[in-house]
């Protein structure tokens, strides 16, 4: 009986080819998209961190991202929320971000890494999610203010998640079904649009009648 083909674009067969050499690689575009959503998510926690620092050292001190009663980096910082790990939450993205680019520099310079790599990699990326996920909530609906920052973060961390999720079932790293992968292949770019969408239309949503007025 003949099995079904799931169409592998040239990315995927170099993935392929160094699955049997003790790694899996990957392509030029997955390493730029770790690079640079790591890149941004450092940004964020970098600029975060300093504003931080900044209204410890005058509690009157007023971060440029506050531009009114909703979009109020200040209010983020000074919650509880902020610190939930008992260190501002920014210092943690300085350092998992950081390694995200290092990961992508390294599969840009030919590197492979093993399965276990890759999926710790997925559910650190997963924890990423569910945290900035539990951040959002506490935002919208707690807090009551936005972060333009953390916005960024947020969005980084969705957008690499569903890649590297991609990229673990389209290698045979996460096992799936063959119309999964298949999936995966074309659409993997549908996730993220739509998981930012969601974000979205809940800030959008929630002060309505501020944007609007």
């Amino acid at each position: 009986m003949a099995t079904a083909n799931v169409r592998e674009t040239p990315p995927r067969r170099r993935e392929r080819a160094r699955e049997g050499d003790g790694g899996v690689g990957a392509g030029r575009g997955m390493a730029w998209l770790l690079m640079v959503t790591g890149a941004a998510g450092v940004l964020a926690g970098w600029v975060i961190t300093i504003d931080k620092f900044k209204l410890l050292e005058d509690p009157n001190f007023t971060p440029g991202c506050s531009l009114n009663p909703v979009v109020s980096c200040g209010n983020i910082m000074k919650s509880e929320q902020a610190a939930v790990f008992g260190f501002p939450n920014p210092m943690l993205g300085l350092v998992t971000y950081a390694v995200v680019v290092a990961v992508g520099a390294g599969l840009l310079a030919g590197a492979r890494y093993r399965g276990w790599f890759w999926l710790g990699l997925n559910a650190g990326m997963l924890f990423g999610v569910g945290f900035c996920t539990w951040l959002m909530y506490q935002s919208l609906y707690e807090i009551n203010s936005l972060c333009l920052w953390c916005c960024l973060a947020w969005t980084a961390t969705l957008v690499m998640f569903w890649y590297v999720t991609s990229h673990n079932v389209r290698s045979g790293v996460l096992p799936a079904p063959v119309a999964l992968k298949g999936f995966f292949e074309d659409f993997t770019f549908a996730l993220p649009v739509l998981h930012a969408g969601i974000i979205g239309m809940l800030i959008l949503t929630r002060w309505w009648d501020f944007w609007t007025s």
